[in-house]
């Protein structure tokens, strides 16, 4: 079972490296951003962006219209980030996924030309 789900979310996964070392990751599954996460080495020095840029690519290239991805309230980094890179939020709605009392938030941006 493990290999199928690593088979079939690889090709969503990038990578990010630093000297060798891996220090950020994202992934997607078609126009949704599932993770994004960056070592503290690695912030405040575009690798986040670097990394969302990829994902955009990718969906670009597989025809997919629209960008989603959802980060938590207290998480102001991550919303600076997606609003600097021109996500647009697009709803509020308690976390029921991982039942942790927080509130999430969703974003969305366009990928058109």
């Amino acid at each position: 079972m493990a290999e199928t789900f690593v088979d079939a979310a690889l090709p969503g996964f990038l990578v990010a490296e630093l000297d060798g070392t891996v220090i950020g990751f994202g992934n997607r599954e078609a126009g949704f951003v599932d993770s994004l996460h960056v070592a503290a080495a690695g912030r405040r020095r575009g690798v986040a962006r670097a990394l969302m840029a990829g994902l955009e690519a990718r969906m670009r290239a597989d025809g997919i219209a629209l960008a989603a991805l959802e980060t938590d309230t207290f998480n102001e980094a991550s919303q600076g980030l997606y609003l600097a890179l021109g996500y647009v939020e697009v709803a509020r709605y308690p976390d029921e996924e991982w039942n942790s009392g927080l509130t999430t938030i969703r974003y969305e941006k366009s990928l058109a030309p």
